[in-house]
């Protein structure tokens, strides 16, 4: 909407300071955008009555760690992997090696991952699976941090397509 002020001959956009204003709100959501990639891997091929492995490769931006699945102290948020029951099931999840960093901000060094790092998961997949297309949905939980701050902990969905076979 564009209005003509009486006073002032110009032309006036009464939204512009409001939308000009939420603006400066955007950066800080984009923040922890990004921070965190997940890398799913093409369609797995999943046999009845047998196991196997899945590796979820995680991408995390230069300068930013997250804590390990056994960070070094109590209070840290671990990061997590779980996954939801379904025609295959989860008996294990394997984390890599972590890296002790000294940080800043930390009196010991800290149990983080850094970089691109991968988790491997292996299924058991139900004798009575039903073949044809599904997908595994679970949940990767994190909170990531660099040498200044760290962002709110987050939850992101994560899912593996399968194809079952007999």
């Amino acid at each position: 909407m564009i209005m003509q002020s009486r006073n002032h001959p110009r032309l006036v956009r009464p939204f512009l300071p409001l939308a000009v204003c939420s603006l400066c709100f955007i950066p800080a959501s984009f923040a922890q955008t990004n921070v965190l990639t997940v890398v799913t891997p093409e369609t797995i091929k999943a046999k009845a009555g047998t196991t196997l492995s899945a590796k979820v490769t995680l991408q995390l931006k230069q300068g930013y760690h997250v804590n390990s699945n056994t960070p070094s102290e109590e209070y840290l948020i671990p990061l997590k992997l779980t996954w939801n029951a379904g025609a295959l099931t989860s008996p294990e999840v394997k984390y890599p090696k972590a890296q002790m960093e000294k940080m800043p901000f930390a009196d010991k060094p800290l149990s983080v991952y850094t970089g691109d790092f991968d988790i491997v998961t292996s299924f058991s997949v139900s004798p009575l699976a039903t073949p044809g297309p599904t997908a595994i949905t679970g949940k990767l939980r994190y909170q990531a941090c660099n040498d200044r701050m760290c962002l709110p902990p987050k939850n992101v969905d994560v899912a593996l397509q399968v194809d079952v076979v007999k």
